[in-house]
């Protein structure tokens, strides 16, 4: 199967688990502890059926949706995942092209092998920076100012890591800093010569938005060394506050999973929030993200946007967020997946198999347009 003969998002990661040797498909598809997690977030939507309205004039549908005073195409946009260039060379700005051309919001990883002034050349109007909060806080600072200098669109501070998960798949393939690869490991990708030439081509990616800080000549390993020390901070609501100062826009907390903690972003000025469960990465026992949304909305839907990730795999699922009070949808699997799998084609695709799913869901439902999404089309029983 090529890229092009993919349908959805289980083609996509077949095709990404061909080309990757288990060390990386496992780090892209794993999640924390037992991995309860990742199979909650999948049922949460499964368990919320879509109610179709029928004898409904759905010829011409809407997909377009207004975030921050922004129009985009779609009401979805790329999240940040991080190491993307190491499963695809240049696969972070592959990924930034493909948002900008589909005019849909891109979310650069804080762990990305591109660097801001990358994405402020690329796709300055689109792109958003995710923060990950550094030990040293002048790191952080910098690095909100370099994103105002590259003239990107959002901030996005990610506040749900407060401690390193336990990522079992990780430590049983030696995934982490120093890497110490076991003989099995470097046998099976020899299996992979397509993820193999990417490494030997280029070594390890660089984590460019890092380099200013980890010494001069610091190279890739030096330089992933330094990150590792870096993150995993005492963050409280006081460098929110902060770091609110001394963004001038757009300004996002990741990871808000209770209806108070949104009230609190609320009243420190921030813009909108991403309900998520880091994708089941951090806390396995947490809920799905789905499951709390709607008292996030209840509590703050009037007061600033509401985003949403973690378990979208079709285009339904976009809509079963939208109905229960989401303002907007990211996704990040998906489009990993793609970018994986067939670089910029696949990035593009995967972008376009949720486009098409989300369009023919309205059209099934009854709906000709995003803001007539509710949630009485959700089926309670």
């Amino acid at each position: 199967m090529s890229i092009d003969d993919a349908v959805n998002f289980e083609d996509l990661r077949q095709l990404a688990k061909q080309r990757l040797p288990k060390i990386c498909f496992d780090f892209i598809e794993g999640g924390a502890d037992d991995e309860i997690g990742l199979d909650r977030n999948q049922q949460a939507f499964r368990d919320l059926p879509l109610v179709p309205r029928y004898l409904v004039d759905v010829d011409k549908r809407d997909l377009t949706k207004e975030l921050f005073g922004r129009k985009y195409d779609l009401p979805f946009g790329i999240s940040p995942t991080g190491l993307a260039g190491m499963f695809r060379r240049g696969g972070d700005m592959m990924l930034a092209q493909a948002a900008r051309d589909a005019n849909v919001p891109f979310v650069m990883s804080g762990s990305s092998n591109a660097s801001i002034e990358d994405l402020g050349k690329l796709a300055p109007e689109h792109g958003w920076y995710q923060l990950y909060a550094a030990r040293d806080k002048s790191v952080s600072e910098d690095m909100i100012r370099r994103a105002d200098a590259a003239g990107l669109d959002g901030l996005v501070l990610t506040v749900d890591v407060p401690v390193h998960s336990n990522r079992e798949r990780n430590t049983r393939n030696r995934f982490g800093r120093p890497l110490r690869l076991s003989l099995a490991t470097k046998l099976d990708a020899l299996n992979y010569p397509g993820g193999l030439m990417d490494y030997l081509k280029g070594g390890l990616p660089m984590f460019p938005n890092w380099l200013p800080y980890a010494g001069e000549g610091a190279d890739a390993y030096k330089v992933a060394d330094f990150m590792s020390s870096m993150p995993t901070p005492p963050l409280t609501w006081d460098d929110v506050a902060r770091f609110r100062e001394i963004w001038p826009r757009k300004f996002i907390l990741k990871g808000i999973m209770h209806p108070d903690d949104a009230i609190k972003a609320a009243e420190l000025g921030c813009d909108g929030i991403v309900v998520s469960n880091h994708g089941a990465r951090q806390l396995d026992r947490a809920p799905g993200s789905i499951e709390v949304l709607p008292a996030i909305s209840a509590a703050v839907g009037d007061r600033m946007t509401i985003m949403l990730d973690s378990g979208i795999q079709r285009g339904s699922d976009i809509a079963t967020a939208l109905c229960l009070g989401a303002d907007f949808v990211f996704v990040g699997r998906a489009t990993l997946y793609g970018v994986t799998a067939g670089g910029m084609a696949g990035a593009t695709k995967a972008i376009e198999i949720l486009r098409r799913e989300l369009d023919l869901v309205m059209g099934q439902i009854g709906v000709s347009d995003l803001a007539s999404l509710n949630e009485d089309f959700i089926f309670r029983g």
